[in-house]
């Protein structure tokens, strides 16, 4: 950018890459301010009102201890233990298409308690605390449900579904979820039977619920996976042909602390298995209504992979994992340029499709998918957004109507920048 955008004449810049840098790690502009608008704008464009939330979370391999939120733990980008940085990200995905919500760093325990570090790398007071992965993802669900974002179903892999309380905090928020968990969740295959805690008839009166003595134990979900039949159901098209795999879609009953009655008010939930050609067994849950077919619960479930796809544009195509700083206010300053310049291609994509012949645009359909039987509609073009490839080519005109919306410029807001416009429309 310093080598290709001219400045304006009247600012005295003797080194544009330092003043670029002080801007992205020095500078006090509030990030969270920029984030909004980026928000209410791809809103108007893609949300729809059955829009999906995806909780996910990506990596940045780091050298060095230095770099605020890194130490040695689970990198996704590298597929092992390595030194990190770890943030948790949301997004949102729908017919016409799908953009990053929000991002914030985990910060881990290893740098909780290390006051010099966090003086060093200027973290908020309000940050310097545990927080789980699962709860930011909350907090940024909030944020920007409370700004209006229209949604009713949120997907996650199980590094958050594993958790009781995220589950239980989505369902609190009246959201539904299809969210991963290990194969070592037990469950009942059959409703449990409990003895309330009064009915003890001997000894010192149980102050729970217990399990009745003719019930079956509940078993792990990877038991279940051996017994249970799969049946073979596609998603959409690939590049090579239809995507598929084999699928068992059943309702249990979650068993997590059954031996002290823990369980003893849970309600039933959907287990999804899938075996995909690999042989390799997958779970999730889920609280959809109980008239949910299997081929919406899949469709639900694979609805997050525009978000792999978003993480690689944004990597190898927009220097997410570029930034070299240590402050949490240049990584977060980092992350919310990095989206904004996401959002802006994605909202020109968007308008170019639009502007081509009728029948040949690829116009999103702005129907209302609506709800089924009183449920969710799981609309399977939210797994087919990607099309043909040829037909997704940008085709960019010279106008930028969308960055001068997120950059009003020196002439004013609704007026473009001169400078910002004249570089893209050179460079496109």
């Amino acid at each position: 950018m310093v080598a290709r955008v001219p400045l304006p004449p009247d600012l005295d810049v003797r080194d544009p890459l330092q003043a670029l840098q002080n801007f992205v790690n020095q500078s006090p502009w509030d990030e969270q301010k920029i984030w909004k608008r980026y928000r209410s704008i791809m809103a108007k464009i893609f949300s729809i009102p059955h829009g999906i939330f995806v909780a996910d979370d990506t990596s940045f391999p780091k050298d060095g201890k230095h770099s605020v939120g890194v130490q040695r733990q689970y990198c996704g980008a590298l597929g092992k233990k390595e030194n990190c940085q770890v943030a948790v990200s949301l997004h949102y995905v729908g017919t016409r298409g799908h953009f990053p919500l929000a991002m914030r760093l985990y910060l881990p325990e290893s740098w909780i308690g290390a006051a010099t570090r966090l003086d060093r790398a200027g973290v908020p007071p309000g940050c310097r605390r545990m927080i789980p992965k699962g709860q930011i993802a909350l907090d940024l669900l909030d944020q920007v449900r409370g700004e209006g974002l229209p949604g009713q179903v949120l997907i996650s892999d199980a590094g958050y579904g594993v958790a009781q309380e995220f589950r239980d905090g989505l369902a609190s928020r009246g959201l539904y979820f299809v969210a991963g968990v290990t194969e070592d969740f037990v469950v009942f295959e059959a409703e449990p039977s409990w003895i309330p805690p009064s009915a003890t008839g001997r000894g010192r009166p149980r102050s729970r619920p217990r399990l009745a003595e003719d019930h079956p134990r509940p078993e792990a979900v990877q038991e279940l996976a051996r017994r249970w039949p799969r049946q073979t159901l596609s998603w959409r098209e690939g590049t090579k042909g239809p995507l598929s795999a084999k699928f068992s879609w059943r309702r249990v009953w979650p068993a997590q602390g059954w031996a002290t009655g823990d369980c003893a008010d849970a309600e039933p939930v959907w287990l999804l298995i899938e075996e995909p050609a690999d042989g390799t067994l997958k779970y999730a849950f889920s609280n959809l209504p109980a008239e949910t077919t299997m081929s919406e619960g899949v469709a639900y479930r694979k609805s997050r992979w525009p978000v792999e796809q978003g993480y690689q544009q944004t990597k190898s195509e927009l220097g997410l994992d570029h930034f070299e700083g240590r402050s949490w206010r240049g990584f977060h300053h980092h992350v919310c340029l990095v989206m904004v310049a996401f959002g802006f291609l994605a909202a020109e994509r968007h308008r170019a499709l639009g502007e081509l012949p009728p029948g040949e645009s690829g116009e999103a359909d702005d129907r209302d998918p609506g709800k089924k039987n009183g449920r969710p509609a799981a609309d399977q073009r939210a797994c087919d957004s990607s099309g043909d490839a040829a037909s997704h080519r940008a085709r960019l005109p010279a106008r930028m109507p969308s960055l001068s919306e997120l950059h009003p410029g020196p002439g004013g807001a609704g007026r473009p920048c001169t400078y910002c416009t004249s570089a893209l429309t050179e460079y496109y």
